[in-house]
């Protein structure tokens, strides 16, 4: 009787689990597809503002450096102001951190965008600049973390579910099972998340074209993640990130898709 409850139980968490997951779908009003959110836009910029400041504390805070935080939130503008990123509702913050020694940048919902003194100090060019916070945009407008939350909630209700029902406390060998669960359900996400940053790298290369940079940048921009990562990024799909190296190879595939007849002159490198 009570494995018969214990597997009822298990099924109603992952039926209201999956129900919620695809009854919350939108169109995504700037890459026009259609998503898998359960926040609303408003929602997501005031998650990403209230976030920022801790953010920006576990990387020793804003660069003191005033001359170099307004280049980066100038650059991150134009790119904003000269797209169709400005027609959305999103509220645009570009942030230099005084990291030195981490290489990264990320972006938080709605739109507070950040880059690591470590990183900006191994680009070489305005454009590659362009590249990295046009990426961290792509992930703003692809509203890639209110996706990563909705598939999260949904892995953490249906890997609650396995447990539920696989467990066993009269046999400690059962919990194998829940751990098995809780594994695919973190490589299930780790997957999305990999696809996400495919994604924000073809936006970024159609956002820094129309700003006037040189989308061939982003390549450059790959092979310096290359290098700072000395090599050691073990098997790929156990990264959140693909490795750069080969994202290379979809970055020039992309540049070719929005160029078809070459690049037009005159863009910034």
């Amino acid at each position: 009787m009570r494995a018969v409850m214990k597997l009822i139980v298990a099924v109603l968490i992952a039926a209201v689990s999956l129900v919620t997951y695809w009854c919350n779908r939108q169109e995504n009003e700037y890459t026009g597809q259609m998503q898998h959110v359960d926040m609303t836009v408003e929602q997501e910029i005031a998650l990403g503002l209230q976030t920022a400041p801790k953010m920006a504390s576990q990387y020793g805070g804003l660069h003191p450096d005033e001359e170099a935080r307004a280049q980066v939130n100038e650059i991150g503008q134009r790119l904003v102001q000269s797209t169709r990123v400005r027609e959305t509702p999103y509220k645009f913050d570009f942030h230099l951190l005084a990291d030195e020694n981490t290489v990264n940048a990320f972006a938080l919902p709605g739109g507070q965008i950040f880059i690591t003194a470590g990183l900006l100090r191994r680009l070489s060019s305005e454009a590659q600049l362009a590249g990295v916070l046009g990426h961290e945009i792509g992930h703003v407008v692809g509203r890639h973390s209110a996706q990563q939350l909705a598939k999260a909630k949904l892995t953490q209700g249906l890997t609650g579910a396995a447990a539920i029902a696989t467990y066993d406390p009269n046999n400690p060998a059962s919990q194998t099972g829940a751990v098995a669960a809780a594994m695919i359900g973190k490589l299930m996400n780790m997957r999305y998340g990999r696809e996400d940053e495919l994604e924000s790298d073809k936006l970024a290369v159609r956002l820094t074209g129309e700003a006037g940079y040189d989308p061939r940048a982003m390549i450059e921009v790959m092979r310096i993640l290359e290098e700072a990562s000395g090599g050691a990024s073990g098997p790929e799909f156990t990264q959140t990130h693909p490795n750069p190296g080969n994202r290379i190879a979809e970055i020039e595939r992309a540049i070719q898709q929005e160029y078809p007849n070459g690049l037009p002159a005159g863009l910034i490198e």
